[in-house]
């Protein structure tokens, strides 16, 4: 029963956190916080003002009237530690009749597959049957509906605002499940090189409700490895605050040097961030995009600057501020456009690169046929 009870760890752990009623979680739905598309994953997620494509139904729900004539498809694929974790975006960005609306429809999936449940691993006279082993997949999906307007302003500045509509659902094998609901609220301004944007994240809080299946012997495993058995609870994500401006600089006439800096603001408590108060923390983030002809691009970006422990120090007092950098390129061919990101996912001292690749295509509407 001992060796039973131990094997079972790797399942008590996608519950120790999900026991709470009702309550505040500082990093609730966070695969929501991971980026979509190279590009802006290349620019240290710096988004909110210069996103123009269908990506800005994850950083800007305003910003996808900035997509015109044609729908457009997005997709993205990444994965994180060796191929452990998998990330995938695909978005469909539809413009309506006037060009001043806009419809987006955008699914996330981050999921964790082929996890060893080992439950039944042991059996109650102590042999081992590794035929009792299976596997189950922990996932996280998000799919979201957003509509844009545009709002022409005297001076020739013109104004998108946006909302999002997310529907989140969570699974962990047949162990836990949870359905989620939020909105997103979102505006751009565009001047003739300067954008400002502004998105207010889960506004009315978002919410997940979950719900355990677990049987009887499940039931006192947990027990006797003192952990508390759960119960049907709903977790919250607090609102969050996103402020950014960008500029296009005109190097030449073939050249332009694009840069945004953005300011991430949660409320739910200290954060290990530059400005970190209680309950107020504000995070910046840097993005830079060098175009050539608006065909090839090179990026950069630096984001997620923290304090950590000094690894020379043997004291293990001393501290030093590390943040993550991005690297990235696209280029465009015709209707198609090929980005590319190279992120670290961690901090300075403990590197953990990865490659990502987004796809963007134009999608041309038939022209009807003249009448004879």
């Amino acid at each position: 029963m001992l060796a039973k009870m131990y094997s079972f760890l790797t399942v008590v752990g996608l519950f120790c956190c999900l026991a709470a009623n009702a309550q505040f979680l500082k990093y609730s739905n966070e695969f929501l916080n991971i980026g979509a598309g190279a590009r802006g994953m290349a620019m240290g997620g710096a988004q909110v003002a210069s996103v123009t494509d269908g990506t800005a139904g994850y950083w800007n729900p305003a910003a996808l009237v900035n997509v015109k004539d044609n729908p457009q498809l997005n997709l993205m694929h990444a994965e994180y530690y060796a191929g452990i974790g998998k990330y995938d975006f695909a978005n469909l960005v539809l413009p309506l009749k006037d060009n001043k609306r806009t419809l987006g429809l955008t699914l996330l999936r981050f999921a964790v597959d082929d996890i060893p449940n080992t439950v039944f691993l042991v059996q109650p006279d102590g042999s081992v049957n590794y035929n009792n082993v299976t596997s189950f997949s922990s996932a996280d999906y998000a799919f979201i509906i957003s509509l844009a307007q545009q709002v022409d302003l005297k001076g020739g500045t013109r104004m998108n605002v946006g909302v999002n509509t997310k529907i989140i659902r969570r699974v962990a094998g047949s162990f836990a499940s949870a359905w989620g609901f939020g909105f997103d609220g979102g505006a751009q301004f565009v001047g003739k090189r300067w954008k400002l944007g502004i998105v207010a994240k889960d506004v009315t809080t978002t919410f997940n409700a979950w719900s355990f299946n677990l049987d009887e012997e499940m039931k006192q495993i947990f027990t006797l490895t003192g952990n508390e058995i759960p119960v049907k609870s709903t977790e919250l994500t607090a609102p969050q605050l996103i402020l950014g401006g960008s500029y296009n600089f005109r190097i030449t006439k073939k050249i332009s040097l694009l840069a945004e800096a953005d300011l991430d603001v949660t409320f739910d408590g200290k954060r290990n961030t530059v400005i970190s108060s209680n309950p107020v923390s504000v995070d910046p983030k840097l993005g830079l995009e060098l175009a050539f002809k608006d065909v090839f691009f090179v990026r950069a970006g630096v984001n997620n600057f923290q304090q950590a422990l000094d690894d020379k120090d043997t004291t293990n007092q001393k501290k030093l501020w590390v943040y993550q950098p991005s690297l990235g390129a696209g280029f465009k061919v015709g209707d198609v456009q090929i980005d590319y990101a190279f992120t670290n996912l961690a901090n300075q001292s403990a590197p953990l690169y990865t490659h990502v690749f987004s796809l963007r295509i134009d999608l041309k509407r038939k022209e009807k046929s003249a009448k004879r």
